[in-house]
């Protein structure tokens, strides 16, 4: 296996520290510890096409993930300590022998300054995280995957991005969250090469560099059916950014369910982003109508005024962030619609259907609003509900994605078969 993230350096001083708590202290750890095991299998096929449909590139992808993660219950007293441990490890299976191999989101990729590289047989990560908890605040330093608006982890292909820095959150009044923090490397979720945290859009993946995110926020649950949160980030250098959100959830009778979810952001440069092109506003939301086994959703979003939204790393938290783009380029409108089927009312537990149709205009491409881009995803996955291998999933996404307009993204059709169990550890 090639080198294991530097994290790694962290982790093993905060497991040296967590050694030197006394012996009936280090009880209270174990007793509400967990631990678990993912077993990830993954074949991914990503047909590249050009402008006129005729292919140019195929990726054939197929790996298996390991995702081992430890959770320890906190120490006895005012203040209890702990500590948290993620192992991964991703094995190459097989590979294609296409000629532009990189950025499939599977694979670590070997650079070898022709373009190209090789994947690696083998790549993988150790993060470990010391946490400290008063009352129902808990502050975690090392390894983290946050889950915010202004900053994702991805777990969508065979292993899960991660960031290194520190974390707060703190639930003190109660439906109020508040969280705060800092990150200052990140790792992809098809590497492990701990890198400075990056400005992602989709016309520039490659992303600027900064020595460090910081995010602050919450969520305030103001009834059992509305949920409002502010977040503010600030990417040193390069861009700041408001968020606020809302989520509602109805319940209309018989069956009938409708849930509103409701999106904006602004963000401004400062300085280093794309050349201080960034000022817009961006706005998206899905109201999705539940009726039994079925949802019916439509999807909105639109990037107002100059640049394309900014985010961290590799997702952007918004409703049309799908399989294979996210709708964010400038003055990009974009609406969905989706379809949900859970077949469990049906006679079949355990079996799901989704599929997406989105389609996105008006985008800047040079000095005009020509840039096009449509995607179509279909889902379907079956878990397990008994047996030997109760609660293994199987997962087949099958998804396309087409550009015009003048736009140089390529052209996408791409297939995912994912076969994942998790067996509890502790």
């Amino acid at each position: 296996m090639n080198k294991i993230s530097q994290r790694s350096k962290l982790g093993l001083s905060i497991l040296a520290a967590a050694m030197a708590i006394p012996a009936v202290s280090q009880a209270a750890l174990v007793e509400d510890s967990k631990a678990s095991l993912e077993l990830r299998n993954m074949y991914q096929n990503r047909d590249v096409r050009n402008a006129h449909g005729a292919n140019t590139d195929t990726h054939k992808e197929w790996a298996q993930g390991f995702k081992l993660r430890f959770e320890s219950g906190f120490t006895e007293g005012t203040v209890g300590v702990g500590i948290d441990a993620l192992g991964m490890a991703g094995i190459k299976l097989d590979h294609s022998n296409g000629q532009n191999r990189n950025g499939s989101g599977v694979l670590n990729i070997n650079h070898k300054g022709d373009g190209r590289g090789d994947a690696e047989s083998s790549f993988g990560e150790l993060g470990l995280t010391a946490k400290a908890r008063i009352s129902k605040t808990v502050l975690k330093l090392g390894t983290l995957e946050p889950m915010l608006p202004v900053v994702m982890a991805n777990d969508a292909r065979l292993l899960t991005s991660t960031y290194a820095g520190g974390m707060i959150t703190s639930q003190e009044i109660d439906g109020l969250t508040l969280n705060a923090g800092r990150l200052e490397r990140h790792n992809d979720r098809d590497d492990s090469s701990n890198q400075k945290i990056r400005l992602r859009t989709p016309s520039y993946a490659g992303g600027v560099e900064a020595d460090r995110l910081d995010f602050a926020g919450g969520s305030y649950v103001i009834s059992p059916e509305l949920t409002a949160s502010y977040y503010y980030g600030n990417m040193e250098d390069v861009y700041k950014q408001h968020f606020v959100g809302a989520v509602h959830n109805a319940n209309l009778g018989d069956g009938l369910t409708l849930r509103t979810d409701l999106r904006y952001f602004k963000s401004k440069d400062e300085g280093r982003a794309l050349g201080g092109k960034i000022d817009n506003d961006f706005f998206n939301g899905m109201v999705t109508l539940g009726m039994n086994a079925h949802k019916f959703g439509l999807g909105y979003s639109t990037v107002s005024g100059d640049g394309n939204f900014p985010y961290a790393a590799i997702d952007a938290y918004t409703v049309n962030s799908v399989s294979l783009t996210d709708f964010t380029l400038a003055d990009m409108d974009a609406w969905q619609l989706r379809y949900d089927l859970d077949f469990t009312s049906l006679g079949v537990p355990g079996l799901s259907f989704m599929t997406r149709y989105i389609y996105g205009d008006d985008a800047q491409v040079g000095t005009a609003n020509t840039g096009k881009q449509i995607e179509r995803d279909s889902l379907i996955s079956y878990a397990f509900q008994s047996g030997p291998i109760k609660g293994a999933r199987v997962t087949w996404l099958n998804a396309t994605l087409r550009n015009g307009g003048g736009l140089t993204t390529q052209d996408l059709n791409e297939n995912r078969l994912i076969v994942s169990y998790t067996l509890p550890l502790l």
